[in-house]
Formats: structure tokens, C-alpha cells, sequence
């Protein structure tokens, strides 16, 4: 659990981060990697410990790294990549991969108040996506091909740094598969279970 819910954060801000989610919290603590102080643990002298979370009061830039939650067994939860800023702008992304088929909104956040002009480019991967006039883009149907690095400029307040944005793909199953096939072509599924059950009577 991370709160604020997103990648990137600006200084003098506050971060929260909890190993609640996982089985059996107890015993569970943060861990982060930076490029500074390598591997340590919340209770090293960054954050404040309180049961299995993690709460960062004022963030540095120094804060910006890959956090962890870890067992006192060796277990690791998925690690999720938070960056801190000194600019006036961030990019509000989610910090968990997103599930493929979910939608994906990205907004331009502000340091300070928000502009009279809320134009802001929105880019991937270096090259312009969108231009929106509400500060914010949204993917409605997201894939895998939406993968990448993505960060947002305005015309006045500047540009984010780039954030990584994962996609979940969706688990395979067999219902899943022949659900497919029946929307798809009754008769192919029909064909292919006919086909089974000739196989097995041989």
C-alpha cells in the first residue's frame, strides 16, 4: 500500500507505505534501494516504523528509489519505483501495474496552485501522445503496447520526470477461452469438441 497512490511525489510532501495487504502482515517490513545508501531498512534512520508501515514525514529527492515490502522469511512483495521532485510538476501515474482491458487516466499535478491555463502535452516514450486542454489523458481500453515511459509538460510550470507504466496481462483459462470461441463461432467450438471426443474413441 503506498499514500499518496502514485509513482512520483513532490519534495516536503509526506509518504506512506504499509505491508498490510500481505498474508500475515506481521513480521513484514519496508525495505527500499537507492542508488545513495543501496539496500536498508524504514528503521535505519528514513522513515518512521509503525507495525508493518512505513511513514515518510518530509520527502528529499534522496527519497526516490525502488520500495519493497519483505518477510522476516526472505518473502518480497512486488517492488514499486517512487520518484521525488524539486519542480513544479508531476505526473500523477499509478504506481502498480495497471490490469490490460482497465483505463488509465494521467494527470499534470502542481506544486503550488493550479494554472489558469490547464493545457498540457502528455508524451511516451519521448514522443507526443496528447495535447489536453483539461490537464489530464485517459486510455479507455489499456493494453500491453501501452507500456512505457511517460511524463507530462505544461507551456509555463515545465515538464515531470518520466515514470515507468506497467499493464498487467490478463491470467488465461480455459473459460475464458471457450467463451471466446462461442462469441466468436458456435460451430468452431462445436467442431472442436466433436474432434475430442473422435480422438479418444480411437
Amino acid at each position: 500500500m503506498v499514500s499518496p497512490s502514485r509513482a512520483q511525489h513532490f519534495t516536503t510532501g509526506s509518504l506512506s507505505l504499509g505491508c498490510e495487504g500481505q498474508s500475515n502482515s506481521t513480521g513484514w517490513r519496508v525495505r527500499r534501494y537507492t542508488h545513495s545508501e543501496e539496500v536498508s531498512n524504514c528503521s535505519s534512520g528514513w522513515g518512521s516504523v509503525t507495525g508493518s508501515t512505513c511513514s515518510i514525514s518530509s520527502l528529499y529527492t534522496s527519497h526516490t528509489g525502488v520500495y519493497w515490502c519483505e518477510s522476516e522469511s526472505g518473502e518480497s512483495s512486488n517492488p514499486v519505483n517512487i520518484t521525488v521532485h524539486r519542480g513544479a510538476v508531476i505526473l500523477e501515474s499509478p504506481v502498480h501495474p495497471v490490469p490490460e482491458g482497465d483505463p488509465l487516466t494521467l494527470r499534470c499535478l502542481y506544486r503550488y496552485t493550479k494554472p489558469s491555463n490547464l493545457t498540457a502535452e502528455f508524451y511516451k516514450d519521448g514522443s507526443l501522445l496528447q495535447t489536453q486542454t483539461t490537464g489530464e489523458m485517459t486510455i479507455r481500453t489499456v493494453s500491453k503496447s501501452d507500456e512505457g515511459l511517460y511524463h507530462c509538460k505544461h507551456p509555463e510550470r515545465g515538464e515531470s520526470p518520466q515514470s515507468w507504466i506497467s499493464v498487467r496481462g490478463t491470467p488465461f483459462s480455459v473459460l475464458s477461452l471457450l467463451s471466446s470461441l462461442m462469441a466468436v463461432s458456435p460451430y468452431l467450438l462445436v467442431s472442436i469438441v466433436l474432434g475430442v471426443k473422435c480422438y479418444r474413441a480411437r
